[in-house]
């Protein structure tokens, strides 16, 4: 659990700093996803989360 919570907040850390840092590349980046179709989200998403599935592996095994 206490993994899983690390992970969360390097998460939220990674993330408020793109948005601190480039908040109008933040803001354009939200507006071009408006405009892509939800599937090709979905699937990016989920090629995304199994990346991260396979970091974490790699780097823990």
């Amino acid at each position: 659990m206490r993994d899983l919570t690390t992970a969360l907040a390097l998460v939220l850390v990674i993330e408020g700093a793109l948005y601190a840092l480039f908040p109008d590349g933040m803001k354009r980046a939200a507006a071009r996803a408006l405009a892509v179709p939800p599937q090709t989200l979905r699937l990016a998403g989920l090629v995304a989360a199994c990346a991260g599935v396979v970091l974490v592996w790699l780097v823990r095994r």
